[in-house]
């Protein structure tokens, strides 16, 4: 089956993890199984450290932070198998999202 990553955005708090809801957690340790129960399957996720520490690149020259700023920073992400973009976008619905979004992606190769 294809894969496809699941990019999480959110909008940081001070508090990163610890600041999410208990709902949320539980909702986040539930999605393994719903990714299953749909014909998926999780092949790996996690969550990301702060934006504070975050390095870019763009040629040979460093820089602190995220290569791009925005609003809402990339807080982790899946990496799942589904039977197709519509099937990884349906699987994209399970993650819990408070202030932001998901982005699917289709992985090369994968």
């Amino acid at each position: 089956m294809p894969q496809y990553a699941i990019l999480i955005y959110e909008r940081e708090t001070p508090g990163g993890m610890a600041d999410l809801p208990p709902e949320v957690l539980a909702a986040h340790g539930r999605v393994e199984g719903l990714i299953a129960a749909s014909g998926g399957a999780l092949i790996a996720g996690y969550a990301t450290e702060p934006t504070s520490m975050t390095r870019s690149r763009r040629g040979p020259v460093v820089t602190e932070g995220p290569f791009v700023a925005g609003e809402a920073a990339m807080s982790g992400f899946f990496v799942v198998e589904a039977r197709d973009l519509n099937h990884a976008v349906e699987i994209s619905g399970f993650v819990p999202v408070l202030d932001g979004g998901v982005e699917v992606r289709p992985l090369l190769g994968g």
